[in-house]
């Protein structure tokens, strides 16, 4: 081992430079009441307990902005540290929803930042999404256009993908209309058995999607897909780039007119996944699963209003909900239309039929929703006033400390329950 000498003493260069195992400067931020979940009209406090080196943070400065939950601050103050304790007054509403503290802090040239949201008898927000009165027809409509058209399933084996349990293809369906379709990765167990189907539409964008075994070596008949008509995953990166340009700006195409909207053939694409996957010889002829986080999220509580096939379903933090929220001065979900621009004529009559709220109010199958307090992408007052609209045997399984993201044990608890769903 290479060693250096300090002060007629050897010692091992991997020991002097050996990575810590813990943060020099630690933080622990508390809510006054430990769920983070309050009545309205009381008043909520965060405690921050601060530490460098195992010592006490004395002194330093804090400063936070407090208020509505993605709205502009109400109050913008600072705190200091005394013996590693800092204390910032979040305030209260009168009405049901978030309020956010977003805070920052400074010690030996380490800036620490971040943002804190609680709720307020959330549980009794009710969402401003109106149902049109045609919202059933339309969407029977454009399910039955979609089922008109073959689904022509081309499946490609991909040896290199699969594992000596899971078999990998790549999958190719015609969902829609003058050749509309969707790629996706298709894994089965090697077992030769019957399996529950589940399906996983992905997250905002149009980023590749990627295959993943981890479904399948849990039981499932797994398929994830990407959205966007064209976006072979498999295409080099410079020929996906040119593919991927049927998205840009996609959440807003086609907005003027539920007809024409962008959405349109996605959701109803959605559906004819789950109609491939039951025709598979391998279903058990039972289960149908769906399960995603944000965009996909929205699109698992989507597909299981359109699909009556679909036995049960687990959204993580769904996006499109509540949509007209910022039209009311309260957060609403992403893509935050209407959050400090203008959207074009007809949006607002056209959202409503594609809004998450109002397929949570046509959910039928158990579902197991999940989503954390600190998400500043789909704001935790549009996700739970979609949950509340929930009339089918549900389960809320919140993290207040997390964000857009989940997890591993709300993820393996949500895998739990989905496979006590199995008939």
């Amino acid at each position: 081992m290479t060693s250096i000498v300090l002060a007629g003493s050897i010692m091992p260069v991997a020991a002097q430079f050996s990575k810590p195992r813990r943060e020099y400067v630690e933080y622990l931020i508390t809510a006054s009441n430990p769920s983070r979940i309050y009545l309205t009209g009381q008043k909520a406090e965060l405690r921050i307990e601060a530490y460098k080196g195992g010592n006490a943070v004395d002194g330093v400065t804090v400063y936070y902005e407090t208020g509505d939950e993605m709205m502009k601050p109400e109050r913008t103050d600072s705190a200091v540290f005394k013996n590693g304790v800092a204390v910032i007054p979040m305030g209260t509403r009168t009405e049901p929803g978030f309020k956010a503290c977003s805070l920052r802090f400074g010690v030996y040239g380490k800036q620490v930042s971040d943002l804190i949201k609680v709720g307020f008898e959330p549980e009794r927000l009710k969402p401003f999404t109106v149902l049109p009165g045609d919202f059933d027809k339309f969407w029977q409509q454009t399910v039955r256009a979609a089922e008109k058209v073959a689904l022509a399933p081309e499946i490609t084996p991909l040896p290199h993908h699969s594992t000596d349990k899971v078999e990998v293809s790549l999958v190719k369906l015609t969902v829609g209309r003058n050749g509309r379709n969707m790629y996706g990765y298709l894994t089965k167990p090697k077992d030769g058995k019957r399996h529950p189907v589940l399906f996983c539409p992905p997250g905002a964008g149009a980023s590749k999607i990627t295959p993943t075994t981890y479904y399948s070596e849990r039981g499932y008949i797994y398929l994830n897909i990407g959205i966007h008509s064209g976006c072979n995953p498999e295409l080099s990166d410079e020929e996906y780039t040119k593919a991927r340009k049927i998205a840009h700006n996609y959440n807003r195409n086609g907005i003027e007119t539920k007809e024409r909207f962008y959405y349109r053939e996605v959701y109803a694409g959605c559906s004819r996944c789950i109609d491939f996957l039951t025709t598979l010889p391998e279903w058990d002829g039972k289960n149908v699963g769906v399960t995603g986080g944000s965009q996909g999220g929205a699109l698992s509580i989507i597909t299981a209003a359109l699909n009556k096939k679909v036995t049960f379903c687990s959204p993580f933090y769904p996006a499109l909900c509540d949509l007209t929220g910022f039209l009311h001065q309260r957060a609403g979900g992403w893509p935050k239309y209407f959050d400090g621009q203008n959207e074009k004529e007809g949006a607002e009559q056209t959202l409503a039929y594609y809004d998450v709220v109002n397929f949570a109010r046509r959910l039928s199958c158990p579902v197991f929703y999940s989503f954390g307090f600190n998400d500043d992408t789909c704001s935790p007052t549009s996700t739970y006033a979609a949950y509340n609209e929930i009339k089918a045997v549900k389960v809320l399984s919140t993290t207040p400390s997390s964000g857009h993201w989940r997890f591993p044990d709300t993820n393996e608890e949500a895998m739990r329950w989905m496979e006590a769903q199995w008939e």
